[in-house]
């Protein structure tokens, strides 16, 4: 199982884990559909949206745990 960093790219980590996206979602994020999500790390996105990294992180771990409990 992955651990999403602040570093790990956003592709990256929707390939590897596509359950993240209800999270992509709940923060208003439509990074799927973004050309700057082909380059751009979890910690870019998050601070070119305003949005908490800490925060998105822990709810992007959090989701792939409880996916892989399932």
């Amino acid at each position: 199982m992955d651990t999403v960093t602040k570093d790990t790219g956003i592709i990256e980590i929707v390939q590897n884990h596509p359950e993240v996206m209800e999270v992509f979602a709940k923060y208003g994020l439509g990074c799927v559909g973004c050309m700057a999500a082909q380059f751009e790390s979890i910690s870019q996105g998050a601070a070119a949206h305003g949005i908490d990294v800490e925060a998105l992180l822990a709810d992007m771990n959090k989701c792939i745990v409880e996916h892989a409990k399932a």
